[in-house]
């Protein structure tokens, strides 16, 4: 009885399975019966023309009650415009004519479609909107369409740069560099005002000879990694900090200037090696270092000049001076380093293991997260420790001893102040979408208060500064 029982339970739920096998199989030639896709358009943001993109993914759902076939997927235009796609494993190339026939996608299934592009070149100093479609035609003979889109940039692509004479790097359209610029010593490389560098993650600029970066209130140089794609929807890998290897200057590098310069989005952004303190190594006016997943900057035992720039948001130090001469003139240093917990500080500055000559910071803004954003670090005893403090905002507790003699007109940041300190002093500080400006919001305690006779007199956008200045760097480039 049980083995009959068994038996006609097997045969109704086989039946069940042929009937529900039977509706999958049902497919229909209506109009009415459209896919659903997972986005109307697929874009690929901003390409540079000759390279690869990355790949973006779509899905194509059929929830219209019955199974659909495609008598033909095919991309509108052909091989004409460099987009390549694959259709549920199956490759729209040339010995396909870029299209194939009998996808069949049954009801409540889905099928996915990736998307590439190699953009010709455009011939244009902007980028250029780049379009096709990929069309499905079901068997209904209704067409489906998917637009297919990048903005294509014209580039210059260099593997390697060795500079072994003196040299100008000057472009109005980006320069990709995939293995780095090294500058022999005694040669001097400039970059003109307006020259944007994109480095590869290995890349990056080798000075042992001297470099002049010569942005402009208008044109700012801009040295950057060479990802212009996203990460995720809301992340471009701009915004990602260990993009490119940043700037290192060598023992035997002197006189190097960097002015309206933005670099950003490194490992270090810059590297002083150990040198002749009696020879300036560098002299940074208005420029930008941000985003780093080592320093910001970190000097040796150099002699070095900071006025009027903005270091921000780095995994170790923000400013780190071992040793030599420094002086930090009107700068913002602020240490929001959003990946990691584990944060340096906004400035250090150290006798160890190098004698620290001369440490001078005035009309500076010094802050970030933690309760204590600068560290002085003396030497044995004998070495030479010397640094000076004037009209600085810096968070760090009240100094109470001898030293205190040492910090003049200075204003200790009270971390119990929700208002006027750490990220408040700034006009947008967007942690979950990692934008930020660093100009001064008008909350901001620093407003007015730095001193007219010593703070830097033209700010980033060329105009001179009004009888009351404020402290830290003027008119910082938004990221």
């Amino acid at each position: 009885m049980y083995r009959g029982k068994t038996i006609l339970a097997l045969i109704m739920l086989f039946s069940l399975l042929f009937i529900a096998c039977s509706e999958d199989e049902d497919f229909t030639s209506s109009p009415d019966n459209l896919f659903t896709f997972s986005t109307d358009t697929v874009s690929l943001d901003t390409v540079f023309s000759s390279v690869p993109s990355v790949t973006r993914t779509m899905w194509v759902h059929n929830r219209s009650g019955k199974s659909i076939r495609c008598s033909n997927v095919r991309l509108e235009h052909g091989n004409q415009t460099g987009f390549r796609v694959n259709v549920d494993g199956i490759y729209l190339g040339s010995e396909a004519g870029f299209q194939t026939g009998d996808i069949e996608v049954r009801n409540k299934d889905s099928i996915r479609v990736f998307v590439e592009l190699t953009s010709p070149l455009n011939n244009a100093d902007e980028p250029v909107l780049w379009e096709d479609n990929l069309i499905f035609t079901l068997e209904s003979g209704v067409n489906q369409k998917v637009n297919l889109n990048a903005y294509t940039w014209d580039v210059t692509i260099l593997d390697s740069v060795h500079v072994a004479s003196d040299t100008l790097i000057s472009s109005s359209k980006p320069v990709v560099i995939r293995k780095g610029i090294k500058v022999d010593e005694d040669v001097t490389l400039r970059i003109a005002a307006g020259t944007s560098l994109y480095f590869g993650n290995s890349a990056g600029i080798d000075v042992y000879g001297t470099l002049i970066s010569e942005g402009t209130p208008d044109a700012n140089v801009t040295l950057r990694g060479d990802r212009i794609d996203r990460m995720f929807d809301y992340l471009p890998y701009d915004f990602v900090s260990g993009q490119w290897q940043g700037v290192h200057f060598r023992t035997s590098s002197y006189g190097n200037k960097l002015t309206y310069t933005d670099i950003h989005s490194t490992y270090d952004g810059v590297v002083v090696d150990s040198s002749d303190v009696d020879k300036q190594t560098l002299q940074l006016n208005a420029v930008t270092i941000h985003n780093c997943q080592g320093y910001g900057l970190l000097s040796y035992n150099s002699w070095i000049d900071l006025t009027n720039c903005q270091i921000t948001n780095t995994l170790r130090d923000c400013l780190a001076v071992y040793g030599g001469n420094a002086t930090v003139n009107s700068c913002t240093i602020a240490q929001f380093y959003p990946f990691d917990a584990n944060r340096g500080a906004a400035l250090r500055f150290s006798a160890t293991p190098y004698p620290l000559n001369s440490f001078n910071c005035l009309n500076s803004l010094i802050t970030g997260y933690s309760d204590d954003e600068m560290m002085g670090e003396p030497g044995e005893e004998g070495i030479d420790f010397n640094y000076a403090f004037d009209h600085c905002i810096i968070r760090t507790p009240k100094i109470m001893t001898d030293d205190s003699l040492k910090f003049t007109n200075v204003v200790y940041e009270d971390v119990e102040d929700t208002i006027g300190c750490g990220h408040k002093h700034f006009i947008k500080f967007d942690t979950e979408n990692l934008r930020y400006n660093f100009d001064l919001d008008s909350l901001s305690t620093a407003i007015g208060c730095a001193d007219p006779s010593t703070s830097t007199p033209i700010d980033r956008q060329g105009r001179i500064r009004d009888e009351k200045p404020d402290i830290g760097a003027y008119e910082r480039i938004e990221n």
